[in-house]
């Protein structure tokens, strides 16, 4: 298990760091290797809190994929992807939201309507409205992510679970269950929900 997923960021940050540089001086700093390690590195700041330090790590990540695999490449989406899940922590919506859409757009293209990776970028989308209390651009979403992913991956798959509970998160107040309010107090007290994943 490696010192990140046992949450030994301390440990991690220089490792990640030095296969960065290693990458950097033997491949060249615009090879696509180069953006995965920047990538890495990034997401392990944004673990531990520190998103400004992340953010030039994924713009540059994004910048060599676009320029070395050209902008309609997969893997270009997945730097988008985590680029606006970095902006969603934030809370800058209105900078994700292009970004998620674009995504989204790239993986349709590239990979068809119904691939797995498409349902994943219509749930960050879906998050993006969400999280601005956009439920109704956010449910159509969810609703479809869902169909993808239980028609590909099954019905029982773990990211089925995550666009169920996505979509069960799309309620307004109500007199019989208190809404919203109540449904994210539940979850804050028995750990059941999560919110929708991102590459």
């Amino acid at each position: 298990m490696s010192y990140e997923k046992q949450g030994k960021y301390v440990q991690a940050e220089p490792l990640l760091a030095r296969s960065l540089s290693i990458k950097e001086k033997v491949l060249g700093p615009e090879d696509p290797s180069v953006a995965t390690s920047l990538s890495n590195l990034a997401a392990l700041y944004v673990t531990e809190g520190h998103h400004t330090k992340a953010e030039p790590l994924q713009k540059r990540s994004l910048a060599i994929r676009e320029k070395s695999l050209g902008p309609s490449h997969p893997s270009v989406a997945n730097s988008l992807m985590n680029l606006a899940e970095l902006y969603r922590v934030q809370g800058r919506y209105s900078d994700a939201e292009p970004l998620d859409k674009r995504a989204l757009a790239i993986r349709e293209e590239a990979l068809g309507p119904d691939h797995p990776a498409v349902a994943k970028s219509l749930n960050n989308l879906g998050s993006t409205y969400s999280a601005q209390r956009q439920y109704a651009l956010a449910e159509p979403l969810f609703k479809r992510s869902l169909a993808i992913e239980e028609k590909s991956l099954g019905p029982n798959h773990p990211s089925v679970a995550t666009s169920l509970n996505n979509l069960a998160l799309q309620t307004e107040p109500t007199p019989v269950f208190a809404g919203r309010a109540s449904l994210h107090a539940f979850i804050g007290n028995h750990g059941e929900f999560t919110r929708a994943e991102s590459s």
